[in-house]
């Protein structure tokens, strides 16, 4: 028999999971959509997306056909709507007829992004919708309002008032009716009405064309219009400027004897720069003194040469043609006398003649030299006289001018405002005169391409596109209920939701027999599906700790008709079965149910054991089952929390050890009793009982809770009456059976146990 020690020893050596472990996880438990890869990576997990469709998919379904079967009979419904479209081409610029600045500002490639945008404003503007409904006679009248499907208003008021709310809803419809549609990379924007009457919808969107068109060459008369009047305003008052300023330069010039002279362009004409005349006589001996004072300095140099140098060396000697005919003639006489001297003397009458001759030729070269060298003397001293007297005269002219540029500057002052204003005359009469030349002519940077023409079919409504849409919303409204169902969805219903929603590892999902089985009978029948998944939670103790299932079990849940009873019945028989001695303990001791299910007396038990009143071995019953035995109740005590908070229930435990390999107690549930959590202090391992879509989260955490207090060690949970049909988990049905194949071999404790039968 074991003592105290002992059993606190055994409970030490326990695997460490504990119920406060799995409360807090089941706090930060993972929604269940991610799953990890290979390489450990969370991702998306499709699967449970699809199992959540399944699980909703009546809902899904009726949304879906719902939305679809109203969408269609609404479509069938409306009443068809037409739409006519005229297309535009809007031009950053008009065509230019005169090479000239337009009045109106021109766009740039930058700007023109907000050109096509103001333009496109334009087009929905309530002015221009104005204008279509003045010019098409769109709110004349009643009958008028009807043909665009605009319900006419009450009358009521003057008559005035009437025709302000008929064109108000006139207004009203044209704006929401109309559509502004751009062409994506052109020019073009396509104008669009909608009404139900084809040949009015045409008519309104041609409307809408060309009032834009006659409406932008009004604006831009209008700005012509400006113009010009604002030309002519500026163009008087710079007249007047330009006569006053005249007036104040001549009186002035006659004042201060200013005398200018415009002096002639290069073709010829006068226009050009004007100076004073003084200045000019100035410039005129200026560059007569420059010629003279050139022709005093050649003049000099001839001089200084011809009176220096022999006198026939000179070059205008020289070149003189009577000294060149007289050297010529000369040399001839010379020529002679010397061919004569050989036949005569020279005191010979004719040799005496032809010498007198060579001299007097002689002479008359000397004497011609010499009045050359004369007239090269007095060449240089005219030139240098002129020179003196032309010096005289431009330094007198040089004060007058400068006395002059004194008296000028108030002149060049009147002269320059003189200048501009008759500069900003001639350009302000050049603009006007191109404005009235410009203004003239009906130069649109818009223009019609293609006139709206009333359309065969109607535009609106698309049923296709209804049918599509429709079907689109109801799935997603099917969706989104089966999301917001599922997240209000506080039940524990799959395996997946215990790990989700608590964060306790499942043991075992035992199947819910159809209707008219009993848990017995399913038992009894070793084959059957809910046999095997007993077999499975069996094999799952046996690995729940390093030296197997736990010694002492107890199984509970948080509220009744569970299943825990049964689950108890069944663990203790799959373990008799394997030849380990098993003590099943009824250990409800305010509503017991054991003793009916394996059909024992209920006279004595587990109270009067607690109590003192009997031993163990009194109150140990053996079973059908080989190697079971069992404690009943017994008589219900008054207060069964005293009982189990006790030391008695150690050394039963203790004492049961030495006899027993295993202790399966079946406890009451948790909530509302203080019985499980002593009885959870007590044991080496806790099952915790779930039923599937029976017990709602809060039940569960509430149970767990309570658990912890009395520091139990959750071995895991078992996951009672399953529906596989209603619940598709992970591809995996649940249907344990042997009928997928050949009937398998008993297990060896079968066998042995059909050899002693």
């Amino acid at each position: 028999m074991l003592g105290d020690n002992s059993f606190a020893d055994e409970r030490g050596a326990r695997p460490t999971l504990a119920v406060g472990a799995s409360a807090d996880a089941s706090v930060n438990a993972p929604s269940g959509v991610w799953a990890e890869n290979r390489d450990g990576a969370q991702v998306l997990d499709l699967a449970v997306y699809w199992r959540l469709a399944l699980k909703h998919r009546i809902l899904i379904l009726g949304c879906f056909f719902g939305a679809l079967a109203v969408g269609t009979a609404l479509t069938l419904l409306m009443t068809p709507i037409y739409t006519a479209q005229a297309t535009l081409q809007i031009d950053r610029e008009a065509a230019r007829v005169f090479n000239s600045e337009s009045v109106a500002p021109s766009e740039s490639l930058i700007q023109g992004e907000e050109f096509f945008q103001t333009q496109y404003g334009l087009l929905r503007s309530r002015s221009l919708a104005e204008r279509v409904i003045e010019t098409l006679g769109l709110a004349s009248s009643d009958e008028a309002l009807k043909s665009i499907g605009v319900e006419a208003p009450q009358a009521s008021g003057t008559a005035a008032s009437a025709a302000e709310k008929r064109r108000a809803a006139a207004l009203e419809a044209l704006q929401e009716n109309l559509s502004v549609s751009p062409v994506r990379g052109s020019r073009l924007v396509a104008i669009g009405y909608d009404n139900p009457d084809p040949v009015v919808a045409a008519r309104i969107a041609n409307g809408f064309a060309e009032n834009f068109i006659q409406a932008n060459l009004d604006r831009k008369f209008e700005s012509s219009s400006y113009a010009r009047e604002f030309l002519e305003e500026r163009i008087a008052q710079t007249k007047d400027r330009l006569e006053s300023a005249e007036r104040q330069l001549v009186a002035y010039a006659a004042n201060q004897q200013i005398i200018n002279i415009s002096e002639a362009d290069e073709g010829g004409e006068s226009g050009g720069a004007s100076r004073s005349l003084t200045s000019n006589n100035l410039v005129a001996l200026n560059a007569a003194l420059g010629k003279a004072r050139a022709d005093r300095v050649a003049a000099e140099e001839r001089w200084r040469s011809a009176r220096t140098a022999p006198l026939m060396t000179l070059p205008e000697v020289l070149q003189n043609p009577t000294i060149q005919r007289l050297i010529e003639q000369r040399a001839i006489l010379d020529a002679s006398y010397q061919q004569k001297l050989s036949v005569y003397q020279p005191d010979y009458p004719e040799m005496v003649q032809l010498k007198a001759q060579i001299e007097e030729a002689e002479g008359q070269i000397q004497t011609i030299a010499g009045n050359i060298r004369s007239s090269i003397q007095n060449q240089y001293e005219i030139a240098a006289n002129q020179e003196r007297s032309l010096q005289a005269q431009v330094t007198g002219l040089t004060g007058d001018v400068l006395d002059l540029r004194d008296r000028s500057i108030q002149y060049n002052i009147l002269q320059r405002e003189l200048d501009t204003t008759r500069t900003l005359y001639e350009g302000l009469l050049q603009r006007y005169k191109e404005v009235g030349v410009t203004g003239n002519i009906a130069a649109n940077n818009i223009s019609i391409v293609d006139l709206a023409s009333p359309p065969e079919r109607p535009s609106k409504p698309n049923l296709l596109v209804n049918v599509i849409l429709s079907a689109l919303l109801g799935l997603g409204l099917g969706v989104v209920a089966a999301l917001v169902l599922e997240a209000l969805d506080e039940t524990v219903a799959t395996p997946d939701d215990v790990e989700s929603k608590l964060g306790i590892p499942v043991l075992g999902v035992i199947p819910l027999l159809e209707k008219g089985q009993t848990t017995t009978a399913a038992l009894a029948d070793i084959r059957s599906g809910f046999s095997e998944a007993y077999y499975s939670l069996r094999t799952a103790l046996q690995f729940s700790t390093p030296e197997g299932a736990p010694t002492s079990l107890l199984v509970t849940s948080a509220r009744p008709a569970e299943g825990k009873s049964t689950t108890a019945f069944a663990i203790a028989v799959n373990l008799a079965r394997i030849n380990k001695r098993v003590l099943l303990v009824d250990g409800d001791l305010r509503n017991p149910s054991m003793h009916r299910v394996v059909g024992v007396e209920n006279e004595r038990g587990m109270s009067n054991l607690l109590s003192g009143a009997a031993d163990l071995a009194a109150v140990a019953q053996r079973t059908s089952q080989e190697n079971l035995f069992f404690i009943p109740c017994g008589p219900l005590p008054p207060n069964p929390a005293e009982l189990w908070g006790g030391d008695r229930l150690r050394h039963i435990l203790a004492e049961a050890r030495n006899s027993f390999d295993h202790v399966v107690i079946d406890g009451p549930p948790v909530l509302g009793f203080a019985d499980s959590p002593l009885l959870a202090a007590s044991v080496s391992g806790v099952v915790f009982v779930v039923e599937s879509r029976g017990t709602r989260r809060g039940q569960a955490r509430g149970a767990l809770r309570r658990l912890k207090v009395g520091h139990a060690h959750l071995v895991g949970v078992v996951l009672t009456k399953f529906s596989t049909k209603s619940t598709s988990y992970g591809g995996y049905d649940y249907a344990y059976d042997y009928k997928y194949g050949s009937e398998p071999a008993p297990e060896p404790s079968e066998r042995k146990k059909g050899k002693q039968g």
